[in-house]
């Protein structure tokens, strides 16, 4: 099953104490790259998240984010630093007497002075937070992974369909082939006959060999089947496997396009080159889907 690197998937959760929201965002890369961004007293769980992401995306930059809005207020404890409270007080106290001037150093003024009191989190069951952020977790990534999977059929669709395009011309430079070598002799033989004026008459055994010298160069023979092998693979494995095979196809791209590129070195022939630049421009848009390729 082909799957596409893009996709997308949202999922809302509330389990009574907090209301959780979940965003993965899914582009192209060449490795697994997962990021999470959620609030700090959750970090705990960010090693979850990422496991359970990875499960349905192996490749890919995907960036995970994760919104935690608590509707309970049981959640914070305000505590009360006396030592701090006892500084701020003697110090107040000593600047006073310092400087010789009057003033109270009331409740108010003692309470807001910084870390006198100060509003903690609790401190939470961390296996609930996993259980309860697993939940959009795991919805977020089943959407993701559908949408990645309907994107990828349809790249798998156009892959196959320019696969069988290149097929196709491969048939037609098959073809083709054979009367590249009998052309040449019939041209070579004339221009012979032109040059000499007819006076000299050339040893038939002479033209075939220089023909059959002609006829290994420009033999691309090797180069058509492992083009059509390569294309083989490349439906067989768009089509049967279900692993990420987004480098392999790669690989085979590169493979495709060199085979193509030879045939058009080796050809000495105009179809067969006007056949080899349509064969390059599909493979180029091939190489362009593999790249979104898992």
């Amino acid at each position: 099953m082909v799957k596409s690197m893009t996709g997308f998937g949202r999922a809302e959760y509330n389990d009574g104490k907090r209301n959780i929201i979940v965003e993965i965002k899914a582009v192209n890369h060449r490795y697994c790259d997962i990021s999470v961004k959620m609030p700090r007293r959750y970090s705990f769980a960010e090693e979850t998240v990422k496991a359970m992401v990875k499960e349905v995306a192996r490749r890919g930059k995907i960036d995970v984010s994760i919104l935690v809005e608590n509707i309970t207020e049981d959640d914070t404890t305000v505590r009360l630093n006396t030592m701090a409270a006892k500084q701020y007080y003697d110090n107040l106290k000593e600047l006073r007497e310092a400087f010789d001037v009057s003033g109270d150093i009331t409740l108010s003024m003692l309470a807001s002075m910084p870390d006198v009191l100060k509003a903690v989190p609790d401190v939470e069951d961390e296996e609930e937070i996993r259980r309860s952020l697993s939940v959009p977790v795991a919805q977020a990534a089943q959407k993701l992974n559908e949408m990645r999977i309907a994107e990828g059929a349809k790249l798998a669709e156009d892959i196959i369909h320019r696969g069988r395009l290149i097929r196709d011309m491969v048939a037609q430079v098959e073809k083709r082939s054979p009367g590249v070598v009998s052309e040449y002799t019939q041209r070579l033989k004339e221009r012979i006959c032109d040059l000499m004026g007819g006076a000299v008459e050339v040893p038939e055994d002479r033209i075939l060999v220089e023909a059959a010298i002609f006829a290994d160069k420009c033999n691309v023979t090797e180069e058509l089947v492992r083009l059509n092998s390569h294309i083989l693979q490349l439906e067989n494995i768009i089509t049967k496997s279900n692993q990420p095979d987004g480098k392999k196809l790669d690989f085979l791209v590169q493979e495709m396009n060199r085979e193509a590129n030879t045939i058009g070195s080796k050809a000495n022939d105009i179809t067969i080159t006007n056949f080899v630049l349509d064969m390059k421009s599909e493979i180029e848009k091939i190489r362009e889907q593999v790249q979104n390729i898992e």
